[in-house]
């Protein structure tokens, strides 16, 4: 990417907040205005000296000075010829890979002096080295044609999508512990993937890190893709080759707070240039990192730019915001008197919720197609409604409530779920107030959590059966799905960073059989419109009985704009009702056409093999209704079929 020189515009622009192109002129690129040189410009205001230093100079401190501009930025062009790897007999790089480190040595007005990372940087060096690397990110030749064409023009809001959410770190590793490139991901992501029919992946920031426990949330390099994994081409590849296969890619992004590392953002230029002056708005104590200041332009326009280069050069479908509810709180992680009201005494922060709002008008505005995911955990009004509405303007919002409404009943042995059915129906009350994904993700299996399959209480065949139904109902139920990875295998194991999944255990017993079931759920999933057609509306959702807490079973049923009928049932104690009867919508015909207590997903096989035909029996408020058998800690479902309305007036 050349350097694109900025005008008085562009400048106004990056200090107003309004820049979604930043990174064209800040950072590090290639220019050609003089011959072929590379521009260094960056922004540090209250500095009293800049300098570039690297590789290219052994390090030097003061061998290159900056030039301060009239804005705050500093600026300096240095021949190409300066940082040829080769001409200085440092490394055997290919064309694309002869990238020199180097960092920002800045003398603070106290007079100390701190090597800085460049913000703006497209590549760095692996941990535990931290300085930037010279890349030039252009010439990638993109293979992505038909899907980018394709993406915008959908509507993912009445589209499947099932969310592979995954840590690159850690699904799988060479035998030796080493990590898979980004290339080498893509040989075996995909094709797993496809089988397993999920509509998206959604990447654990890949953004440069300097700690692996933080699983990527504590960025450094917000324009850098970890080096951990490859160079940034070899990310651009996995990406394209998944656009290929048909399959979205969403990564995790992180625009709360950044780290305290010397390299990083923190009082950049000895005072606060990303932060807030006041403790009480930049510390996040719980987290030990610094809240961005979104009342600061430069802050703004970083973010912005941030998110506008990797929808834009990594042709990344969406971005899944984390931690939103830390920029629409000033009490966020809080206790009282440690917080610092808005100028009304609330605890709303404004300007981050300006900022959102610019942030999801641009992204939208800019990328027909991709999407922008909050996980956000409070109630929050009108998260995904357009920003003309009073919104933020995000397409879609984790459900934690569902969420946590789930795992809290799941965890409880069966023979109390009775008492705790609300858990299973409440979210139906709000379920169309928001464009919800709903999740079961990595920080439900960490820190003591247990697996998803372990949360199942009791023996090993009902925490399959458990966890089986569970999938099960998450599949029927309204909203997009999301699951980490491992969850479709039975991991037994809570989720380490550090280590590969428990791969081996697709070799036992009852792991094939519950990686067999979600994939043949994920492939009815995606050939059913009933299930997202009309997933944002009670048009596409009707209860048949939410109130059976006795037996803790529900059953409801699933509509697609041309009527087409999913009943979907599901038993969440290990008890089998052979005679249980199921309302009805009308006059027709049940037929079982997936069911998570069969045999060949290592269920006890019971079940309806027959066609059930409706009778004129009512059941609360429905005139009609069908005797089913109700396997044990299972989600059943079936098509229901209606005969033509000349056979309906024949019926006694």
């Amino acid at each position: 990417m050349l350097y694109s020189a900025p005008d008085a515009t562009v400048r106004s622009q990056f200090h107003s907040g309004e820049s979604g192109d930043a990174y064209r002129w800040m950072g590090a690129h290639k220019t050609t205005l003089s011959g072929e040189e590379w521009q260094f410009t960056v922004w540090a205001p209250h500095a009293i000296n800049v300098y570039v230093t690297g590789e290219f100079c052994s390090w030097q401190r003061e061998a290159y000075p900056m030039q301060k501009q009239f804005d705050g930025t500093w600026e300096l062009r240095l021949p190409a010829k300066l940082f040829d790897a080769e001409a200085q007999g440092r490394y055997d790089f290919n064309a694309k890979e002869r990238m020199l480190a180097y960092k920002y040595a800045i003398q603070c007005a106290d007079g100390s002096w701190h090597l800085r990372a460049d913000p703006y940087a497209f590549y760095s060096e692996n941990r535990p080295n931290t300085a930037s690397r010279l890349c030039d990110i252009g010439g990638y030749e993109w293979h992505d044609e038909a899907w980018m064409q394709r993406r915008a023009k959908q509507d993912l809001c009445h589209s499947p999508m099932n969310i592979y959410e995954m840590h690159l770190g850690s699904w799988k590793r060479h035998s030796d512990g080493s990590f898979y490139t980004y290339e080498e991901t893509a040989d075996e992501l995909i094709p797993y993937l496809t089988d397993m029919h999920y509509t998206h992946v959604e990447f654990l920031p890949v953004m440069e890190h300097p700690l692996d426990m933080s699983w990527g949330y504590q960025v450094t390099g917000f324009f850098a893709p970890t080096a951990r994994y490859g160079t940034p081409f070899g990310l651009m590849q996995l990406i394209d080759r998944l656009h290929q296969a048909g399959i979205g890619v969403i990564l995790d992004w992180v625009p709360a707070h950044f780290p305290r590392d010397e390299i990083g953002l923190a009082r950049f230029d000895g005072a606060p240039c990303y932060e807030h002056e006041d403790t009480r708005r930049s510390d996040m104590a719980q987290w030990g990192t610094v809240l961005f200041d979104y009342a600061r332009g430069e802050a703004c326009s970083f973010l912005l730019s941030s998110a506008c280069y990797w929808l834009e050069w990594y042709h990344a479908d969406g971005l899944r915001c984390d931690a939103v509810s830390a920029i629409l709180y000033l009490d966020f992680c809080r206790d009282a008197g440690q917080w610092l009201p808005n100028q009304y005494g609330g605890n709303d922060n404004l300007d981050g919720i300006e900022f959102l709002r610019k942030l999801n008008t641009m992204v939208y505005g800019r990328y027909p197609g991709v999407t922008m995911i909050a996980e956000e955990s409070s109630a929050y009004p009108k998260v995904t409604h357009p920003v003309y509405d009073g919104g933020l303007g995000f397409g879609f919002k984790w459900n934690m409530g569902w969420m946590n409404d789930m795992l809290s009943y799941i965890e409880k042995d069966p023979i109390y779920r009775r008492y705790h059915h609300d858990k299973l129906t409440f979210s139906l009350m709000y379920a169309f107030s928001e464009n919800y994904i709903l999740p079961f993700s990595h920080d439900e299996v960490v820190h003591g959590k247990h697996s998803m399959l372990d949360k199942n209480p009791g023996d090993l065949w009902r925490k399959f059966a458990g966890l089986r139904a569970l999938l099960g109902y998450q599949l029927a139920h309204p909203g997009k799905k999301l699951n980490f990875m491992g969850t479709e295998f039975g991991q037994f194991i809570e989720w380490k960073y550090d280590e590969s999944l428990d791969w081996l255990l697709l070799v036992y017993e009852r792991h094939p059989d519950m990686q067999r079931c979600v994939k043949e759920m994920n492939a009815l999933y995606a050939s059913t419109p009933a299930f997202w057609q009309q997933d944002d509306s009670w048009a596409g959702f009707e209860w048949l009985n939410a109130d059976d807490n006795e037996r803790s079973i529900v059953t409801f049923l699933r509509r697609d704009k041309d009527g087409n009928v999913i009943v979907c049932m599901t038993n969440f104690t290990p008890e089998t009702y052979d005679d249980y009867r199921m309302p009805l919508p009308a006059y027709g015909y049940l037929h079982e056409i997936l069911n998570t207590d069969s045999t060949i997903y290592g269920g006890s096989g019971k079940g309806n093999p027959h066609a059930i035909r409706g009778q004129r029996k009512p059941l609360g408020k429905f005139a009609w209704s069908a005797q089913v058998v109700v396997p044990p800690l299972s989600t059943v479902f079936f098509t229901f079929t209606q005969p033509k309305r000349k056979k309906l007036n024949a019926i006694p």
